[in-house]
């Protein structure tokens, strides 16, 4: 079925809005120029195509990406030296606690070769379309529509791509069809290698989040994540410590295993805004692994991450100003 065929069951106000129709199979894949419209009539339009096109012969499935060309797309980097210290875990929390603020987010799993968004998202096992040349976000229960190298490869699959390949792979998921998504916030992966040098030649973050736990040795890595945004000339907009302090589920002592306040001291020693602490706490651990992010819910773990949101938000805004 094509693009013409599509339209003619549209009513005429909606039709001149679609930038593109096409047949995916047999799913429906339409882009919607929303300029101007609020956030009801947005739904009301998507609405009434899913109603128009759902009951067409041969259509099993309708997916809808608004488009809003005056949307000014902020893109934040979330970094870090080294792996292991919860970097991804943050971006999704981060990403779901916005949302709930009723901002418009988007995430960029950039991580190429390890890729974690699909299942701390609960979206292992869907793939995003294309319209345009270009890959529509795959939007699960949380509310964040996301793009990650996990949907194009094999679980488990080992990527052996070189740094230009790792690059177009990165534009390929920044250049997608994000609609009306305000704030995109991009899972780099650990250290600063090419996928970094690409977002920085390429796709300029306007801010970043740098995460750490509070040893030394990942405090040192840290420094140097943030050293190559200095270079890139991005301001950072905070550093968040992870895993910081375990409060033991039987007697409730609180213990710190990897050291307490060194990101921190360290933010305050360079003049960089701190926006918070996260424990190292089993729920987060449990959540993650179940694709129910702590920040969907009000538990001390997800105020944790709400806190950090609050003060990304405020960051946000005074920028806009």
């Amino acid at each position: 079925m094509e693009k013409q065929d599509l339209l003619a069951h549209l009513p005429e106000a909606i039709s001149a809005r679609v930038g593109s129709a096409n047949m995916v199979g047999d799913r429906a894949v339409v882009v919607v120029d929303a300029t101007g419209l609020s956030a009801g009539e947005r739904e009301a339009v998507e609405r009434e195509i899913v109603g128009a096109l759902g009951s067409l012969d041969g259509v099993s499935d309708v997916r809808v990406a608004m488009m809003a060309d005056r949307v000014r797309r902020r893109i934040i980097a979330v970094g870090s030296g080294k792996g292991g210290v919860g970097k991804s875990t943050l971006t999704t929390n981060l990403a779901v606690a916005l949302h709930r603020m009723g901002i418009k987010v988007g995430v960029v799993d950039a991580d190429i070769y390890g890729p974690s968004q699909p299942k701390l998202l609960k979206l292992e096992g869907m793939k995003p379309e294309a319209a345009d040349d270009k890959l529509v976000p795959v939007t699960g229960e949380h509310g964040v529509p996301t793009l990650s190298m996990g949907f194009l490869v094999k679980p488990a699959q080992a990527l052996a791509w070189r740094g230009p390949m790792a690059g177009n792979a990165l534009s390929q998921l920044i250049d997608a069809q994000w609609g009306d998504v305000e704030v995109l916030l991009v899972d780099l992966p650990p250290g600063t290698g090419d996928v970094q040098l690409s977002m920085l030649q390429k796709h300029k973050p306007d801010g970043a989040i740098l995460v750490s736990t509070p040893q030394d040795l990942a405090l040192i890595d840290a420094a140097r994540a943030g050293q190559l945004f200095d270079t890139g000339k991005v301001p950072v907009i905070g550093l968040v410590e992870n895993m910081a302090g375990y409060q033991c589920p039987h007697c409730g002592e609180v213990s710190d295993p990897f050291g307490k306040g060194g990101f921190e001291a360290m933010a305050e020693k360079v003049d960089i805004p701190f926006l918070g602490r996260i424990p190292l706490a089993l729920p987060i651990r449990e959540a993650g692994d179940s694709g129910n992010p702590p920040a969907a819910g009000d538990t001390a773990e997800g105020e944790a991450f709400a806190a950090v949101a609050r003060k990304v938000a405020d960051w946000l805004e005074r920028e806009q100003a």
